[in-house]
């Protein structure tokens, strides 16, 4: 029988990142080492697991290493769970994967491959949709594991949300650098959404954009959400003529990377049960970088970025 290796455990004594973190504190382990038993969920902050690699601290937490798996977990990587306690789930979803079914044909949805999970663990567990990605959308998107869980959420969702970023690659370079678009959005049969900058009906949907980068060919935004309206950010894109690349229902001309380049990169809000402010972050896509060079770790748009 192998023996089990003994816990590490220390106090942070400067504001850091997790990752950062552990480098310093266990010069004799590897990197890959590290990062492993992060994916792995075996890190924990203050008696609660960990993920994120670049999630801060402060003086005076705990942290805590398990060197062996408590369990083989088995839960879908494709969603990528980044967070889970007894009344969330929070997941970084692929694009091209439903929320949830539109129809009965449509099986393999985040909210089918989270739920068989759950259930795989303990037949009465349950799993409740608090709001939705688009299917080309990628990043944050919140479960509740209980019904009262998500009624507290959605009932409370203006002011309980304190922040929702998303980042997207546009057509053109974006002028002004920074901005705010306002319109009314209606949506038609076909399931298309139209903008209008008169009331006629719709509701009124607000999209906060600024320029990381850009020059001719492409853009990098970053999109913060002041309503949460289906396709408000496609949308709001169409309208001033630099739509998100790889939008083809929305005016987007070109898909060089086989996919719409629009992510739900921050995600922060109130815990519904503990009251603490939970906030994720995932960075910005790999494939969204193959437009744009980085220096000194920075961003920056060749000129020629899209040949």
């Amino acid at each position: 029988m192998t023996q089990k290796k003994k816990p590490t455990s220390y106090t942070v004594k400067t504001e850091d990142t997790l990752l950062a973190n552990l480098l310093t504190n266990l010069p004799q382990k590897k990197r890959k080492l590290i990062k492993a038993v992060l994916r792995d969920r075996q890190v924990s902050v203050d008696g609660e697991i960990i993920t994120q690699f670049d999630h801060s601290l402060t003086p005076g937490q705990r942290i805590e290493i398990l060197w062996d798996k408590i369990v083989q977990e088995k839960h879908p990587r494709e969603l990528n769970i980044v967070y889970m306690d007894d009344d969330l789930i929070v997941i970084n979803k692929p694009s091209g994967l439903l929320t949830v079914a539109t129809n009965k044909k449509e099986t393999k949805t985040a909210y089918a491959m989270l739920h068989k999970y759950l259930r795989a663990e303990n037949p009465e567990n349950k799993l409740f949709v608090i709001h939705r990605l688009d299917r080309e959308t990628s990043g944050l998107l919140v479960f509740a594991r209980s019904e009262s869980v998500r009624n507290a959420l959605q009932e409370t969702w203006n002011s309980t949300i304190g922040q929702r970023d998303y980042v997207g690659v546009v057509q053109g370079e974006v002028e002004p650098a920074q901005g705010t678009l306002s319109s009314w959005l209606n949506e038609s049969k076909a399931f298309t959404v139209y903008s209008s900058q008169k009331q006629n009906g719709g509701k009124k949907a607000v999209t906060h954009y600024t320029t990381i980068q850009g020059n001719s060919e492409f853009s990098l935004l970053q999109l913060n959400v002041e309503t949460n309206l289906k396709h408000q950010v496609r949308v709001h894109m169409q309208d001033i003529q630099h739509p998100i690349l790889g939008d083809k229902k929305y005016g987007s001309t070109a898909d060089p990377i086989g996919r719409m380049c629009l992510h739900a990169k921050v995600l922060v809000f109130t815990h519904p049960t503990t009251g603490k402010t939970c906030r994720f972050d995932t960075g910005v896509p790999t494939p969204f970088l193959k437009f744009f060079t980085i220096e000194n770790g920075n961003l920056h748009c060749p000129k020629s970025a899209g040949k």
